[in-house]
């Protein structure tokens, strides 16, 4: 008879049992990030729903709204020349009422090397093409996982990344999780930066031109037309599993739309 047991991650009890909107900082507002944004919106919808706080979300994006944005992403032509944070979150809150805050700045240190203005949060949510935003980012997170944090303290970060047909979804904690003790389950109360394990994965995927198009024609060359909204909603789902059930034997998956194949990460 087989006894091994479950590895597991239980769910931060202080985001499950939440008096206040769970915060969540959502850098990029691109393919996938403005449709990660609608299911931010469908999610908290449902939570609140479900008698939870919700969910508080800040946008965090430079970039502006252009021709070659439509149709893959989550913007009209009305909305050219806007920022795309704005755009979407004005959207959002008129869309739901809620007041979520839009950044049109990247999520960067300064010049001096000072962490962004409103950076705390929760859940850490990174839809952004390059490697090197995501190691500036896991600095960031480190930096702020220094205990000073007592109602936004830092918990997880989502990664999303992808490629023409391909992507991949990753769950960290940027801090330990206290877990229950249990006799069904393995716990674990670590998951590791997508940084640390997959970073020469990463570096590899960007070998691949990743400059900005010009044209709806030029960017389905490099990204397939359903491959950010299939990340997107089966990243949040791995997200809205947290919130339902309290906890996960997944920290992840890849994905690839191209062979109709997923395969999910299990934590170990």
């Amino acid at each position: 008879m087989n006894t091994d047991k479950i590895k597991v991650h239980f769910t931060d009890s202080d985001l499950i049992n939440a008096t206040n909107p769970v915060t969540v900082n959502l850098i990029g507002a691109g393919g996938t990030g403005s449709k990660v944004l609608t299911a931010l919106l469908e999610m908290n919808h449902s939570l609140i729903a479900l008698g939870h706080a919700g969910l508080q979300v800040r946008l965090w994006d430079d970039d502006i709204v252009t021709e070659a944005n439509l149709g893959r992403q989550r913007f009209s032509e009305c909305e050219t020349g806007l920022y795309k944070s704005v755009a979407l979150i004005n959207r959002a809150n008129r869309c739901e009422g809620t007041n979520w805050k839009a950044e049109n700045r990247k999520f960067e240190r300064d010049s001096l090397g000072r962490l962004p203005e409103h950076a705390e949060a929760n859940i850490f949510i990174t839809c952004v093409d390059s490697v090197a935003a995501r190691f500036e980012i896991a600095d960031i997170l480190k930096k702020m996982n220094s205990g000073r944090y007592y109602t936004n303290h830092p918990s997880y970060w989502l990664d999303f990344g992808n490629t023409l047909y391909t992507g991949q979804v990753i769950l960290s904690t940027i801090r330990e999780i206290r877990q229950p003790k249990s006799e069904r389950y393995e716990t674990a109360a670590l998951m590791p930066f997508v940084t640390e394990e997959f970073g020469d994965l990463l570096k590899q995927a960007e070998e691949q031109d990743d400059t900005p198009s010009c044209s709806l024609a030029e960017a389905l060359e490099r990204q397939d037309l359903y491959i950010n909204g299939s990340l997107a909603q089966m990243g949040c789902s791995l997200l809205w599993n947290l919130f339902r059930k309290g906890l996960t034997p997944y920290r992840g998956f890849f994905h690839n739309i191209g062979e109709f194949r997923t395969q999910p990460i299990p934590i170990t």
